[in-house]
């Protein structure tokens, strides 16, 4: 494997979404874990983990492999141009196992990485631990039962909303993070307003400014819907009547709507069980059970949940949508759709491209969807300023697809209205993920630039890479080589300054 790839068998047994530089950067460079003096010097991080019972653990490898200190790097190089507006932090969230080992990709400690632009430079990286109750009393599960509240991971996510810079994980309550360090200031409870479980994927309208999110929790209740307004209070928290615990990674708003996913990935807590007592097993708390169905769930946008209805399809399971819109009556929603997820199958389920259509008035929900006949890809990025709104770019990671490997390879840009696709895939073993995009100040719709960090087996480091978001295949019009490896990881956001 070796950072090139992982089996498809693996990837899909273990419910994971993907993967994913150039030549170290000069520049001051510091260790600063805490408890530890600075270290002149950083050495080449082991990208793969030591063997654990003769059982390959692809995520402990290559890239996946979590990195083992907090660095500061200051004064990168910058190969190309910065484009001037880009003024502000690009921080990316991921799973970091502080004690190495985890059971799963999605179990690890989180880890921020970021890069602060500024003139046309890039004037520092840094990377920190999220410092939830898990990590502060050593990291991972542990033997400290159900997750939840302060202690869950927050591994998955960031983003910023009423003056807050917040990580976000699967459950748990967000955290506050320092934008100007990557510090973590603490747990964030609305004033003690939350009790249940915090999404990682937020939907803030675009008017409003109001933060619309969910909770799925492991016992009653199973689902819960929240409103925060622009001022950071959570002004409406309302149970959704569901008859399970079932993952919910997304969901969706439009102008006037929330759109649940119900789907079939069911909370096993014979895995729990097996993976707090035995930390080094693979035993996860999750498994597909397609007997349950899978449905979508749509009421008004702010509430009340006891007006949902629900509309039955045939199971799937969607990590990521892309964006949903009211056209009259129907809902379009766009989704990166993959088959199954957590199946001991052998067959990969990489996420197509689809359009689901809601019809909503009729007295009974109406579904039907189109599949679009572009490559395989995940992670996808809109411009935000279009949330919930009819939208014509997106950008995504796209996925190789091949007997001995599943992983993000690069960028995918498509334009639904003229149906053009634009793609950079990068050469010598590269690897991205999640591609971000940000808006040129007072452009029109993907003007901009979007940026991710890409790997470079060959140095084993990886790079901050900036391309025109409106011509991706012309490739990189900036590059900030990092002096060390970013994992691969999930969701980043980019804050202006």
């Amino acid at each position: 494997m070796g950072g090139q790839g992982i089996t498809r068998r693996d990837l899909l047994r273990q419910g994971a979404l993907g993967t994913l530089a150039l030549s170290a950067a000069g520049g001051e460079l510091a260790a600063c874990a805490a408890g530890r003096s600075a270290a002149p010097r950083f050495p080449a991080e082991a990208t793969t983990a030591p063997p654990d019972d003769a059982r390959t653990r692809w995520w402990l490898e290559g890239n996946f492999a979590p990195v083992h200190r907090e660095v500061t790097a200051t004064n990168l190089e910058v190969i190309g141009s910065l484009p001037p507006e880009l003024e502000g932090l690009y921080a990316r969230n991921g799973s970091n196992p502080l004690s190495g080992l985890s059971p799963h990709w999605f179990l690890g400690d989180g880890m921020v990485h970021g890069v602060e632009l500024a003139g046309g430079a890039a004037t520092w990286y840094r990377n920190r631990y999220v410092e939830t109750a898990l990590w502060k009393s050593g990291g991972g599960l542990g033997s400290s039962g159900q997750p939840g509240g302060a202690s869950g991971l927050s591994n998955v996510s960031v983003g910023r909303h009423a003056g807050r810079f917040l990580s976000l994980g699967e459950v748990g309550f967000p955290f506050e993070l320092e934008p100007s360090d990557l510090s973590t200031l603490g747990v964030v409870d609305f004033d003690g307003r939350l009790t249940g479980n915090f999404t990682a994927h937020p939907k803030v309208d675009p008017t409003t400014g109001l933060m619309h999110a969910f909770g799925y929790n492991f016992e009653a209740p199973f689902l819960e819907y929240y409103v925060i307004d622009p001022s950071g209070t959570l002004v409406s928290s309302e149970p959704v009547d569901v008859p399970h615990s079932t993952m919910m990674h997304d969901f969706a708003i439009t102008e006037s709507d929330v759109i649940f996913m119900d789907f079939p990935v069911a909370f096993d807590m014979a895995g729990a069980i097996k993976m707090v007592k035995d930390p080094s097993s693979t035993a996860v708390p999750f498994e597909w059970r397609p007997e349950l169905g899978a449905r979508l769930g749509v009421m008004p946008l702010g509430g009340p949940t006891s007006a949902i209805r629900w509309v039955s399809i045939d199971p799937c399971y969607v990590y990521h949508g892309v964006n949903a819109w009211r056209d009259g009556s129907v809902i379009k929603m766009e989704v990166c759709h993959l088959d199954s997820t957590f199946t001991s199958s052998n067959e990969p389920s990489a996420a197509t491209r689809r359009v689901w259509s809601i019809e909503t008035a009729t007295p009974q929900l109406r579904f039907s969807e189109v599949v679009l006949d572009v490559p395989a890809a995940d992670l996808p990025t809109i411009d935000q300023r279009h949330r919930g709104r009819p939208s014509r770019h997106s950008w995504l990671g796209e996925v190789i697809s091949s007997p001995g490997e599943l992983a993000f390879w690069g960028c995918q840009h498509l334009d639904t209205v003229t149906g053009k696709l634009d793609r950079w895939l990068p050469d010598g073993g590269r690897r991205s993920g999640e591609w971000c995009f940000v808006p040129a100040k007072g452009g029109h719709e993907g003007e901009g630039w979007v940026m991710a960090f890409v790997f470079d087996p060959l140095v084993d480091r990886s790079a901050l890479v900036v391309l025109e978001a409106q011509d991706v295949a012309k490739g990189p019009i900036a590059q900030v080589p990092l002096p060390v490896r970013v994992p691969y990881g999930f969701h980043g956001t980019f804050m202006e300054a």
